[in-house]
């Protein structure tokens, strides 16, 4: 299963658009080449260079249906987008997209897409510790998008 998106490439910087220095919207992803006994696929972004324990989730999207191979940019921060999944709580304890902010330095942010064998029994707004429960001994298959980013602005308070 491959993973992209037309806004970065893997390795490459996340353009600030998409992240909080700029217009704070998801990018589009698309995927292909999923497994034919998906049911529905889990897609988590997460910072593991973040200055706390466990690093920092900023969107965590499940039961986006198994006929599903595009992500839109811009995706509301809504618990159910329809024809897309449920919205799960972002570190921040926020449904939906939270983009790229590190503190200092240059962060990793990996895109992370699982097709499982089933939907998942979780209402909206589940956390990324929920959801990787519950996914557990149901993954297919994964692909992953990586991103860096570095800070461009001290944004005002």
């Amino acid at each position: 299963m491959q993973l992209a998106s037309p806004a970065f490439q893997q390795g490459s910087e996340i353009p600030s658009y998409y992240t909080r220095d700029g217009e704070d919207v998801s990018p589009e992803l698309s995927w292909k080449d999923a497994p034919s006994q998906t049911k529905s696929f889990v897609l988590v972004m997460h910072d593991p260079d973040a200055p706390m324990l466990g690093g920092f989730t900023h969107w965590v999207l499940y039961n986006v249906p198994a006929e599903a191979g595009h992500l839109k940019e811009n995706i509301p921060t809504e618990e159910r987008i329809s024809g897309t999944g449920l919205q799960g709580k972002n570190d921040a304890g926020k449904i939906g997209y939270v983009g790229p902010a590190p503190p200092s330095g240059i962060h990793r942010y990996f895109f992370r897409l699982f097709a499982i064998d089933k939907m998942l029994d979780l209402a909206p707004g589940a956390t990324h510790k929920q959801v990787s429960a519950a996914v557990k001994g149901h993954i297919l298959a994964q692909a992953e998008l990586m991103g860096t980013y570095e800070k461009k602005s001290e944004r005002a308070a």
